[in-house]
């Protein structure tokens, strides 16, 4: 059974990189409760009419915004697409992110280091500030607090797999950067909380063979990979005023136990 949160309903939710895996299961339990919400990717995905149709019946609102935020002015013309459809933003969760490659230290070079740095860094960092205003005008409006809910990594804590320590390096400079803008933003009504994924049965996994995945497996408490449904009601929690209106600056790992930091 899905967790009620009532308070979502009519939210008007913008989630980034969310045409599947774990941003579209989000968006889904989003249109769940009611909300109205924003997916985004740099093309539409197959099946995008099925995708919409099935979040409306699922007693949500919800429209595609083509966007690739790699680009600062990608940013921003999300912001400005998602704000003209629905009037504002009170619920922003930064989910585009990914691997890129993997690549020993010795392989980096500068356009490995900036195709990294702005999928996972410049994405979060740009569509945020241009959210900014419409999340005050959110908190000022309704009373209630905005939100931003952006997804980190078990690798910004461990460091990352073989290869991918700039991938590691970018979600630890997001869970720090969150800090920042908690003690600068959090007076003006926005609560800035971090959900980090272990390793989840996802596209970004899909390289890995049975015996990989198994030695895995056997590292996690749990004895698999998660599901992306177990990771949507994290952000649920998170965007729910009445449920985390006093948490703000957190860090909520979803990983069946593979790091307790």
């Amino acid at each position: 059974m899905s967790p009620n949160f009532p308070d979502l309903k009519d939210k008007r939710v913008l989630i980034t990189g969310s045409t599947m895996g774990i941003g579209l299961a989000t968006a889904q339990a989003f249109a769940h409760q009611g909300a109205r919400v924003g997916l985004n990717g740099r093309k539409a995905p197959e099946h995008l009419d099925d995708i919409l149709a099935g979040m409306q019946t699922d007693g949500g609102e919800s429209a595609f915004f083509a966007a690739d935020l790699a680009h600062s002015a990608g940013c921003q013309q999300l912001v400005d697409a998602f704000v003209a459809r629905f009037g504002g933003i009170d619920v922003l969760i930064n989910n585009a992110g990914g691997l890129v490659g993997r690549k020993p230290l010795e392989a980096i070079d500068d356009e490995f280091f900036d195709a990294v740095s702005d999928l996972n860094m410049r994405s979060v960092l740009m569509t945020t500030r241009f959210a900014l205003p419409h999340l005050r005008e959110s908190a000022k409006q309704s009373g209630q607090t905005a939100s931003v809910i952006s997804v980190g990594s078990i690798a910004g804590h461990t460091g990352g797999g073989p290869g991918a320590a700039l991938y590691g390096a970018s979600k630890a400079w997001l869970h720090n950067i969150h800090k920042n803008w908690v003690d600068f933003h959090t007076a003006e009504g926005i609560r800035f909380n971090i959900v980090s994924p272990g390793t989840v049965d996802t596209a970004f996994h899909a390289d890995k063979n049975e015996e990989v995945r198994q030695r895995i497996s056997a590292g996690i408490p749990m004895g698999r990979f998660g599901k992306t449904s177990e990771m949507a009601p994290a952000f649920l929690f998170f965007a729910s005023h009445a449920c985390s209106g006093y948490i703000t600056g957190q860090i909520l790992d979803v990983n069946g136990g593979q790091y307790m930091p």
